[in-house]
């Protein structure tokens, strides 16, 4: 059957029975294949490539020069021109399809296993066992690759897909290839990312899976490429950027995988679901609901964490995740978040036994379905439509945002975080919220979080890249609308899809730092709104008292080191010493963002 309409809530969650097959638009072709990776973490961390000047950019041929070998595109029908078959039409270039064209006009309806009907078949064929031209595929779950142009005999240019319903947004890269010969130097130039600023011009590398190691050595995904190169792509408006990389596979006849990031698919989310379901330790203070329906039809889930008895008097996090699809980093330190809060570990029992937790782990599953880099099947980025009333276009976000109204009737939310990736500024950081009026002292409160979170994790979290304007642009975001809402402590967590150069580091991230991550936003959770904080004789110890409501004894080090290290900064910028009885009132907005 083919979906046209989301199914919405009628005002609560409902519960869960099953976990469906991903539902695709009508117009996506899909291979039959399940793609399944291990899960593996390098022995040493994994350094930055070191990164290329402009001067140095390749002069990489163009499609006038070169052969289509895989071209895909929803709604297109368009087929690979066979190799040596010149004399055939090519197909027109991407920049010269109108839009309604490319990807068509807008989305209609939806089916398991999407298009109906054969699949065509977008790659060249072979011409005999010796042909060394690699086999493209990406009509896999969050694949995306729409067109590739062999311009010499291990050179490749490629056209990622923009996101579907639009002609704009590449960025997320995930394919296959078939028929690699281990000795060339292969180089591979994706030739329209969308924006003009890039982790991969500071060091980052693309991903690598190969199935020979996986299945003989137990090896996951890893960094590859040397003359990692990002530059601009030629003087046409509106300006596109390229991206190159050259690299040796490390087999014949490989089957491997190329991403912008570790994947981590809808079908992922739904088996580690079903595991969670299934277990009957965890799933006592765990409930799994369906928040909404997607426009596709795909399921928004809601996951519901507490301790066993009376909810009466707790407070309550929100914790959401992936309304971005190519942010997939956010997913792997969502499920790090999950697993600890899940544990038997005693500050998780703490964690439960003092709040409920209201946790949606993929906001746009359409979107990480189709393999988009940032809207969903509206053709839009939902984290600018929270403040639009629209459950029809947006159902995740408009019910996410409802939900949280629902609660804030009834009882405090403590935080809202939203997990997200970031393409173009390395460590982890927050964005937080201030107010144009907002005094010095509510300001700081503001600050505390994330402050506290940079000590737990000093050598992943930076808290001098922290902001906390709101700038107008923003007013549509998950973190202002709740803010906006009453959550007085709303935070986008922003995880780099490169890694750290803190604490000594100048390395990638592994799938085990992104859900180290998610223990560590727990840890800092408990340092936040521990039950019994300490008296710290200031100003702002005060204020801090006054906000977690809490009595005056007990003691807790990491809460008093963050509270002394910002008086003291303070008191310094004001010219005073520390603890001599300056007025917070007396700092000047500007000169407490120093």
């Amino acid at each position: 059957a083919c979906s046209t309409q989301p199914w919405r809530s009628p005002g609560k969650p409902q519960a869960l029975f099953s976990l469906p097959t991903p539902r695709w638009p009508v117009e996506c072709e899909v291979i039959q294949e399940t793609i399944e990776h291990i899960e593996w973490v390098p022995p040493e961390p994994e350094p930055f490539c070191p990164p290329m000047g402009l001067e140095q950019a390749p002069d990489t041929l163009g499609e006038e020069q070169g052969t289509v070998v895989y071209h895909s595109s929803p709604g297109t029908g368009a087929r690979a021109a066979p190799l040596g078959a010149s004399a055939l039409p090519r197909p027109p270039p991407l920049s010269l399809l109108p839009p309604a064209v490319l990807q068509g006009s807008c989305f209609t309806c939806a089916r398991v296993g999407g298009a109906p009907g054969p699949l065509s078949s977008p790659a060249a064929p072979l011409k005999s066992p010796q042909d060394t031209t690699l086999l493209f595929e990406s009509r896999f779950e969050s694949g995306n690759l729409q067109k590739v142009i062999k311009v010499g005999p291990y050179e490749y240019v490629l056209m990622l897909r923009p996101d579907l319903y639009t002609a704009k947004h590449t960025q997320w890269f995930y394919f296959r290839v078939q028929n690699t010969r281990r000795e060339p130097l292969y180089r591979f130039t994706i030739a329209n990312m969308a924006k003009p600023k890039s982790l991969y011009g500071q060091g980052l590398r693309p991903l690598l899976y190969s199935q020979q190691d996986a299945r003989s050595h137990g090896i996951g995904w890893r960094r590859v490429g040397t003359d990692v190169c990002y530059y601009r792509g030629g003087a046409g408006q509106p300006p596109v950027f390229r991206l190159s990389w050259t690299m040796r596979f490390p087999h014949d006849g490989d089957t491997c995988f190329f991403a912008a990031c570790y994947p981590y698919t809808y079908s992922d989310l739904q088996g580690y679901l079903h595991a969670l379901v299934a277990d009957p330790v965890r799933s006592r203070y765990c409930a799994v609901r369906a928040l909404c329906r997607s426009l596709a039809g795909n399921t928004v889930y809601l996951l519901t964490i507490t301790g066993p008895g009376s909810v009466a008097g707790k407070r309550v996090v929100v914790a959401s995740a992936r309304v971005h699809p190519s942010e997939s980093n956010g997913s792997w330190a969502m499920r790090g978040f999950l697993d600890f809060l899940l544990s038997s570990h005693a500050d998780a029992q703490l964690l439960r036994r003092l709040f409920v937790f209201k946790v949606v782990p993929m906001l746009n599953p359409d979107g990480v379905v189709v393999g988009n880099s940032r809207c969903s099947l509206a053709g839009r980025d939902p984290n600018r439509a929270y403040g639009a009333a629209l459950p029809g276009s947006f159902p995740g976000v408009w019910h996410l945002r409802a939900m949280v109204q629902r609660v804030l009737a009834e009882r405090e939310v403590v935080l809202y975080c939203d997990f997200h990736g970031h393409s173009r500024k390395n460590n982890v950081f927050m964005y937080g919220c201030d107010a144009a009026g907002d005094g010095a002292r509510t300001r700081l409160r503001q600050r505390v979080f994330p402050l506290m979170l940079s000590k737990n994790a000093p050598d992943k979290f930076s808290f001098a890249s922290c902001k906390f304007q709101v700038q107008k642009s923003k007013e549509g975001t998950g973190r202002v609308s709740m803010w906006r809402l009453g959550v007085s402590h709303s935070y986008t967590l922003e995880v780099a899809l490169s890694g750290s150069t803190l604490g000594g580091r100048s390395s990638h991230f592994s799938v085990e730092d992104l859900e180290s991550l998610g223990r560590l936003l727990c840890d800092t959770l408990l340092d936040f709104c521990d039950p019994a904080p300490a008296k710290v004789g200031s100003d702002l110890a005060q204020g801090a008292l006054v906000l977690w409501g809490h009595g005056d004894t007990g003691t807790v080090p990491q809460l008093q080191q963050c509270l002394a290290e910002a008086d003291a900064l303070l008191q310094q910028q004001m010219g005073c010493e520390s603890g001599s009885g300056g007025s917070w009132s007396d700092v000047s907005p500007s000169e407490l963002e120093s």
